[in-house]
Formats: C-alpha cells, structure tokens, sequence
C-alpha cells in the first residue's frame, strides 16, 4: 500500500474518531440534561404534602401514582444517571481521545514521510 493511500486510509479513521467522540460527548451532554431534570423533580417532590396528588404521563394519559412510589422512581433514576456519568463516560472519552490523540500523530509522521518523498522526487531545488 503507498504512503498517500496509508495516509488516506489513517485520515478516514481519525474521522471516524472524531464523530465517535462527538457521539459520546452528546450523549454525555443528554444525560446531564436528564440529571438536572430528575433533581428539579426531586426538589418538588420534597415540597409536596401527603394528601397531594401525583400523576404520571403514560401516553397521552395522566394516570395518577402513588407518591412514594414517584419518588422512589425519581431516586432510581438520578442512581442510574450517575452511575453511568461516573463509570461509563469519563472512561469511553478518554479511551476515545487517547486513540485520536495517537491518530493524529500517526498522520502527522506520514505527511512529513510523503512530504520528504515529493522532495526527493522533485530533486535539489535552487540555483
């Protein structure tokens, strides 16, 4: 395989990490916004009284829900956001970018390699 052809090859792939970063870096993003969601319903939850009624969107149907079971979702799912903020994501975008990062030094070798080749192709230059 020629150099310009690896070149191309390690271009694509140093795309395709970026875009993989990008997709975690969104889904990061989301679960941020899910995490803000779920605290703000928590501290409403807090200010209710007992004889308050709580009502679940299933659908296009309000159906009402017990409270305690309400908030005890709304617990669970704040567990389940963090759980993966803390485990999965900071893992994946490093691991991602530790490939990108060692990616683009790769490429960066091959453009001086094809550089240095189209020099000594095209000979001394000068007077």
């Amino acid at each position: 395989m020629s150099l310009q052809a690896k070149l191309q090859t390690a271009s694509a792939e140093f795309q395709k990490l970026q875009i993989d970063l990008a997709r975690a870096v969104e889904a990061r993003q989301k679960l941020d916004a899910q995490l803000s969601e779920n605290e703000l319903v928590k501290k409403e939850f807090a200010q209710l009284k007992p004889e308050n009624a709580v009502f679940k969107l299933i659908g296009p149907v309000l159906v009402k829900q017990d409270q305690a079971e309400a908030k005890t979702n709304v617990e669970t799912r704040l567990d389940f956001i963090r759980s993966e903020m803390s485990m999965s994501f900071p893992t994946q975008i490093k691991d991602i970018e530790g490939k990108q990062e060692k990616k683009k030094s790769e490429l960066v070798q091959m453009q001086a390699a094809l550089q240095q080749q189209a020099q000594q192709a095209t000979g001394p230059s000068g007077p």
